[in-house]
Order: C-alpha cells, then structure tokens, then sequence
C-alpha cells in the first residue's frame, strides 16, 4: 500500500519528506486522491450507462439513466472532482445523445 511505503520514508527505494508536515501532506494528497478516484469511476460507470442506454433505444431507461449521470457528475463537480465547465460539457453531451432516442 502506498501509504505504508510514505510511513517507512521510502517509495521504490527513493527517500521521501523528512519533514513531519510534508509527510502529512503526502499522508492527505494520498487520501484526496483516492477518493477523488473513486468519485470520477462512480461518474464515469453512471455517463456509461446512460450512453449505453441510449444506444439501446429504451427512451425510458435512457432518461432515468440521464438523471443519475447527472446527479453523479453534478455531485463530482460540487467536490471539485471536475471542474463547472467540464461538468457542463458533459452534462450537455449527454443529453444530446439521449434526446436522440426516439419516444
């Protein structure tokens, strides 16, 4: 795990921070990362499955699939996981594909 390797004072065999307040900077940037990840694959699974929905011409699904994404990438962007304009530029994207499906 990588915070272990921070813990020891090492990465790879490189010496890191010897600093307390840089090793905890490492310590946060690591947790921030991992959950800034786990928030965009959520967002990521959520646009997939709208699209996918979509693509299968279920107007139904695909609209409910749209709001989730939605909500998802809105939720991204309040974390600061993107920033507004991509979460615009998706969102927009997104619902250009799903109001191609026919009623």
């Amino acid at each position: 795990m990588v915070l272990d390797n921070f813990r020891r004072g090492q990465r790879g065999g490189v010496k890191v921070a010897n600093i307390k307040s840089a090793q905890k900077r490492i310590r946060v940037s690591a947790r921030r990362q991992a959950e800034n990840k786990h928030v965009k694959s959520l967002t990521k699974t959520a646009i997939k499955k709208a699209k996918l929905a979509a693509e299968s011409g279920n107007k139904s699904k695909a609209d409910e699939m749209f709001k989730e994404a939605v909500s998802a990438i809105d939720k991204a962007a309040s974390k600061g996981v993107y920033h507004k304009n991509t979460a615009s530029r998706k969102k927009s994207q997104l619902a250009k594909l799903v109001n191609k499906v026919a009623v």
